[in-house]
């Protein structure tokens, strides 16, 4: 965007004539200032003269005017621009227009204008005019077709993605269709049902009673097919679904051919016995997992490790939480994913404060941030809690407002956008558009200038806290290893005795065949902690002297 000299690239703007509607325009500096322009507002109602006086003053390199007032007027100012303008078009300088469509339509017939503006335009598409990408426009259908370059494509804005299924492929199918053309997100996320994750590959064990369970009961591969296509409209979002809990690599490849899977979202100790959601158990599944990290990292396609929130929704304390997000970043480098997504969700447990919610996905930035290599690539993603929904809609959209301004804190590349009626049911397709509407207005206002949550000096001391506690539970995973294991941190042994021997816990794993459960938990001082029988916080390091680790085993099974 810089000339060879240096010297930022300029761009003036201005409402024209007697038009005093400059929201458009000023919203056009904003976006040309995060591509690395300099800016010149003229401001409202500015004459021909004074435009073309400016730019020549300004050196101006693009020149963007607006107009929403009366059709005639306008085609006739613009005329009266063109004309004026003429030198300095044939001088290099380039010009844009807004303005109400039936104007719009006008500036295009003219063939002045290199870029005209209807007020349809995604605001990732008017980024991507004035960052240079101009081979990504809709017109030709052209979007970034891979995850990372999505993401830079829409740099400083986050991308925007929501889970989308419904119990009937063709209310899917159609859904799929009307979510794309509104352009209103960039990943949509196929939710599936159980029996399509679990099942695929084996009709024999298929529940008819439970088709529809959960998601769109996709049953072929000429299904997947389908619902890819039906996407390929409006900006071409991208496609990605879960990852199944058996047949791993056999569903990758499927999905690979299928819908392009934009990344891999796998757990590491979850999504098989220990939570009914698949055969395996618990070392077994650990080991298929990491074997599905490798098979996508070869094949440079992301990994995210939907890992940690699985241990706050089921009350783990908040050290838990930033250690289980640790092993996940730390597998998935070890088993050569390249670029690693690592997803935050908020208020999970509901409970917990948003300032020690802030804390919490800090300290887990402050250590994996140093995991970071030229080879591996950490991306964040954020999302808004999925127990956290009130069930009252118009609270519930509140919520999800507030959350994500909150998760704008941590500069994320990705929002996972959680529709409100989550509490109530699996959202409809005008329900998705509904929730990404309410999810960019949240962005934008953060990306105006929001305050500095993270200088709060209450949540750097948290995040201190739980940097050494959360070290505290990884040494004592490291000394569960058995003699000769090369690295405990991503032994399957190592990790499910980590879980059977309780040092990785959770309240609500109670009576469960490979955790303990024993560990309680409270909401103290608005962060999630361990309590002893009375009720009283205690550190990790106090509840882990007092776990009694002799008879376990590391086979993955409770004694």
């Amino acid at each position: 965007m810089n000339h060879p000299n240096n010297r930022k690239k300029t761009v003036i703007a201005a409402a024209i004539g007697e038009c005093v509607h400059v929201a458009g325009i000023y919203n056009f500096l904003r976006l040309a200032e995060h591509a690395g322009w300099r800016t010149v507002f003229l401001g409202s109602a500015v004459s021909v003269q004074e435009i073309v006086k400016a730019a020549m003053v300004e050196k101006a390199d693009l020149v963007g005017i607006s107009y929403r007032l009366t059709t005639a007027t306008g085609e006739r100012l613009l005329g009266e621009f063109a004309e004026a303008a003429d030198g300095l078009k044939s001088n290099g300088v380039r010009f844009a227009f807004g303005g109400i469509p039936e104007i719009a339509a006008r500036a295009r017939s003219m063939g002045f204008f290199e870029k005209v503006f209807d007020g349809s335009d995604a605001m990732e598409e008017v980024l991507a005019y004035l960052k240079g990408d101009e081979k990504y426009h809709q017109v030709d259908g052209k979007y970034p077709d891979t995850t990372i370059n999505r993401i830079h494509w829409k740099s400083p804005y986050p991308l925007l993605r929501h889970h989308f299924g419904l119990p009937s492929m063709e209310a899917t199918v159609k859904g799929v269709e009307q979510i794309a053309s509104t352009r209103c997100m960039d990943v949509i996320s196929l939710g599936i049902d159980q029996d399509a994750q679990e099942n695929f590959f084996h009709p024999e064990r298929q529940n008819p009673r439970r088709k529809g369970a959960g998601g769109v009961p996709v049953r072929s591969e000429e299904d997947y097919g389908r619902l890819y296509q039906a996407s390929r409209t409006g900006n071409y979002p991208l496609m990605r679904t879960y990852s199944g809990t058996d047949d791993f690599i056999r569903l990758a490849e499927m999905y690979t051919r299928t819908i392009h899977n934009a990344w891999c979202a796998i757990p590491l100790f979850w999504f098989n016995q220990m939570d009914g959601r698949g055969p395996w158990d618990l070392r077994g599944s650990i080991s298929e997992h990491q074997k599905v990290m490798a098979w996508y990292g070869q094949r440079n396609i992301p990994v995210e490790l939907n890992e940690p929130h699985h241990w706050g929704m089921r009350d783990a304390p908040d050290a838990v939480y930033v250690v289980s997000a640790f092993l996940a970043a730390y597998n998935a480098r070890v088993f050569g994913v390249r670029d690693y997504i690592a997803q935050f969700m908020f208020n999970s447990p509901p409970g917990c404060s948003d300032a020690m919610d802030l804390a919490k996905m800090s300290a887990i930035l402050r250590l994996i941030t140093p995991l970071q290599t030229e080879d591996f690539r950490i991306w964040i993603e954020t999302r808004t809690g999925l127990l956290s929904y009130p069930l009252d809609i118009n609270a519930a959209r509140g919520h999800l407002a507030a959350s994500i301004y909150l998760q704008m804190a941590l500069k994320p590349h990705i929002v996972h956008v959680v529709g409100p009626t989550e509490a109530d049911h699996a959202a409809t397709a005008a329900e998705v558009i509904e929730a990404c509407a309410l999810a960019r207005r949240a962005i934008e206002n953060s990306m105006r200038g929001a305050p500095q949550m993270l200088t709060d000096p209450l949540i750097h001391a948290r995040v201190d806290e739980l940097v050494k506690e959360s070290t505290a539970i990884l040494n004592a995973i490291k000394d569960l290893a058995e003699v000769g294991v090369a690295d405990p941190w991503v032994d399957p042994a190592t990790l499910a005795a980590s879980v059977t021997l309780g040092i990785m816990d959770a309240p609500q794993l109670m009576n469960n065949p490979f955790a303990r459960g024993e560990i309680k938990t409270c909401i103290h001082r608005g962060g999630c902690v361990s309590v002893d029988k009375h009720n009283n916080p205690i550190s990790e390091i106090e509840r882990i002297k007092g776990l009694g680790l002799k008879g376990g085993t590391k086979n993955g099974t409770k004694n």
